[in-house]
This record gives C-alpha cells, structure tokens and sequence, in this order.
C-alpha cells in the first residue's frame, strides 16, 4: 500500500482536568493534536505508511510534537524547522447541556509563518498514493493557504489521489480573506471531499434545497444529497463527497452515522450508533476521515464498506481521551459487525 501524506498543523492541547471549566483549574492535561495529523495518526495505527508534513519551531515543545507523531509510526523526516512557537488551544470539556469550549492561541505559529516554496512537494509525493488537507490550513495564513494549493498541484500532477475535510472554522479566518476567495481554488483539485451543510454555506453559499436537515436528536441522511449533489456540482473533478451526521442530544449523548455519494447513489452508514457517554469528541471528524481513507483504500470498490468502516471508527474514537484515535482495525471491524458490548477482553 503506498503511504499517505498529510498536511498542517499540529499544535499543543491544554485541558482541565476532567470536567472542570478553566476558572476551576489550576492545571492543564497536555496532548498534542491538529485535524491532519490526527488522520495520519489514524492511518498509521491501521498499518498504513502514514507521513505528516508541518512546520514546527527549533525548540524543546517542537520536539515535543515530534516525539508523539513518532511515537505513533507516523513519519516525520518531511517536517521542516523553523518559526517562534507551536500553536497552542485550550479545551473546557462540555456535559450534558453544557457544551465544550475552545480558545485558540496560535498566532504567530511556525506553521502560519510557513511560505509558498519551503516544502519540496515533489519529493514528498513522488511515491505517494493519498494526500490529505483540511480547511483548518488555509485559514491560518495566506502562506500557508499557498502552500497547500502547492501541494495539491503537484498531487494532481503526480496522480496521487486528493482528500479534504472542509473544516470551516470561524474564529481562524482573520488575515484579511474570506473562504470563499481561497477555498474554491483548493477543493477543485480534490477526489473525495468531506464537510457537513454548515461547511458548505460558509465556505461556498450551499444550503439544502427545501428540507431541514435535523430534527431534534436525529439526522436525516437523505436531506443531505442536495447538498452533496451541488458539491459535485461545482467540483466535477470529484469523485466522492461525504457528510457525517451528528445528532446532538447533549454534550454528552450524540447519534453519529454518515453519507456517501458517488455522483450516481447515496450510500447511508448500515449503522447508527448511539454514543451515551461521550469521553471525548474532539477529533471525532478526523477519525471518520482516517478511517474513510483506510477504507476506500482497502476496500476498494465498495463504498458501503469504507463508509461503515469510518462511523465505526469515528464511534470508538469517541471513547477515547485525546485528539487521535487509537482504536485497532480488529476493534472496529468488531463493531461493525454489531458488536457494541463493550465486553472485556480476556
């Protein structure tokens, strides 16, 4: 299998401990995380040669990042030096009718400083199969938004396969440009795209034609296909858009399952899992992505099954603390089969 790259940014994660908000605390759990090195971490715990690509600052929290990722089998000999500081956000951790909270204090990261020309692309892709970016990229900086179309360039221009997960994150887009004057230039140079409505209003003006897309706690997969349907519409070079589909009853019991559509069908997820007590939802986007890669690349040619496999592994991801998801193939394989007992293993 060839390996996977990945590319942004991965930054420090300070958390009260348990529960408790940030006026309550007088410490910080620390994790290191960010949506594509998130993914990577996924792929590289499913087997799969997994590289992530960033820039990260000459200094002692730098190699701090390193060592998680390597920790991880993911590979960093790409990683270029450079720049003042990791960025940094902090998580309050919602429950219940309490929702989580998140400040950001990246300014000034290495990653928002990297430029057009840094990162030798064409080395980098030359024997690569999948590239993979989120919308979280472009919206730190306009050097890092050159960069990525870079990158996606010379993937198109090397056949490897192009992935994003839209990502629109309102509190990032603050250097002077909106979504919709950097965002269409990027995704056209995508093969399969993940976002949900929210995403493609706020990047793209897109919104469901004629049907309200929740209610209450449950999600109607097929009121998405319009959606998804004008995505591959203003994308032809797609060949598969995807949408997960959270029910949110509370911070701490959401319904998640998905949608795929391949230009001719809508694919909806066999299952939709009731997750009763949420550990920890951060990251829960990337795991579906991680686990969508993994499974169009395995499963190749049935979409059904890769579909699956990413709301099964997005589901368990849910179960476990910090931004990547450490679930095994086995353990997911084990759910998508129906087997949600959580027995213990002995």
């Amino acid at each position: 299998m060839k390996k996977v790259v990945t590319f942004g940014e991965i930054m420090l994660r300070l958390s009260p401990p348990g529960f408790k908000r940030f006026s309550q605390t007088d410490n910080f759990d620390a994790i290191y995380g960010g949506g594509e090195s998130n993914v990577a971490v996924s792929l590289a715990n499913y087997g799969v040669p997994s590289e992530f690509v960033t820039r990260l600052p000459q200094n002692d929290i730098g190699e701090c990042a390193l060592m998680e990722l390597r920790k991880r089998g993911v590979d960093t000999n790409s990683i270029i030096r450079g720049g003042e500081r990791l960025g940094i956000y902090f998580l309050e951790t919602g429950a219940v009718s309490r929702g989580s909270k998140v400040i950001y204090d990246r300014a000034h990261s290495a990653m928002s400083t990297i430029q057009k020309g840094m990162v030798d692309w064409e080395s980098i892709l030359k024997d690569a199969g999948w590239f993979h970016w989120t919308g979280i990229t472009p919206a730190i900086s306009q050097g890092a938004a050159d960069a990525c179309l870079e990158a996606i360039q010379m993937a198109n221009k090397l056949g490897v396969t192009v992935s994003t997960d839209l990502n629109y994150r309102k509190k990032l887009w603050n250097y002077g440009k909106e979504p919709g004057e950097v965002m269409p230039e990027l995704v056209a140079g995508c093969d399969v795209i993940l976002g949900n409505e929210e995403d493609a209003e706020k990047h793209f003006g897109l919104h469901p034609e004629g049907v309200d897309v929740t209610h209450g706690g449950s999600v109607d997969g097929k009121a998405y296909l319009s959606v998804l349907k004008q995505l591959m519409e203003m994308f032809p070079r797609a060949k598969k858009v995807i949408t997960t589909l959270r029910g949110s009853i509370s911070a701490s019991h959401n319904t998640w399952a998905g949608v795929l559509y391949d230009g001719t069908t809508l694919f909806e997820s066999s299952n939709t899992y009731d997750l009763t007590h949420i550990v920890d939802r951060v990251g829960g986007g990337d795991s579906f992505m991680g686990g969508l890669v993994y499974g169009l690349m395995s499963y190749e040619g049935d979409d059904q099954k890769a579909l699956d496999f990413a709301v099964a592994a997005s589901a368990l991801k849910h179960t476990i603390k910090g931004d990547a998801n450490l679930a095994t193939i086995e353990e997911v394989e084990k759910l998508m089969s129906g087997d949600a007992s959580g027995r213990v293993a002995r």
